[in-house]
């Protein structure tokens, strides 16, 4: 699974029999690759930065958990296919992680929009994130979901920059309830810098 590729089909996904016996090597590998792929935002975000990998690993594990069979492989593949980065982006899962259900509620009413709020400052260019439009994730009564997918598009200048810009990428949730940046480590910097073409 190389970083050219940028579509998952059928042809893709492991027999479930097979599966059984592979799944602890495969579960090993992406723990160990999203760890390089994930990076906090201040207290309660976390971005989890998608790639091929990732979402291949996610359908698989569906799969054999719910045992859908084809309609449910189907149903996987439109929902995530449109998560792996096209080469010219990076694409995150944020996930507001709050153990506590009474908090996480307190939180997340205030976070309404929240989605519209996230970037990456590359030099001195901020990529503004795009939300999928899958679902509306913030109701009108100012909450938000916990779980949101963020596209963040790149020029070809930008993907330059980022691969080799001796300042460090930021990237920041600037929402009036939720103002909080993190800079991202080199090793994370160079895992991400191969979901570009």
């Amino acid at each position: 699974m190389g970083k050219a590729e940028r579509h998952i089909t059928q042809a893709d996904i492991i027999a479930l029999k097979d599966y059984r016996h592979a799944r602890q090597k495969k579960r090993a590998f992406i723990t160990a690759k999203k760890k390089l792929r994930r990076l906090q935002v201040g207290p309660d975000a976390m971005f989890h930065f998608e790639c091929y990998e990732t979402i291949w690993y996610q359908i698989q594990e569906m799969l054999f958990i719910e045992k859908g069979g084809i309609e449910q492989l189907r149903h996987e593949l439109d929902i995530y296919n449109p998560l792996i980065p096209n080469g010219a982006e990076l694409v995150a899962t944020v996930m507001f992680e709050i153990a506590d259900k009474t908090h996480r509620d307190t939180v997340l009413q205030r976070l309404g929009g929240i989605e519209t709020c996230m970037t990456l400052r590359v030099q001195n260019n901020i990529i503004q994130g795009i939300a999928e439009q899958d679902i509306i994730r913030s109701k009108n009564t100012g909450k938000t979901s916990a779980v949101h997918f963020i596209h963040f598009p790149f020029s070809e200048k930008q993907i330059a920059d980022f691969r080799n810009s001796p300042q460090p990428i930021e990237a920041c949730i600037h929402h009036e309830h939720y103002g909080h940046n993190a800079v991202m480590p080199d090793n994370i910097r160079q895992e991400l810098a191969g979901d570009f073409i």
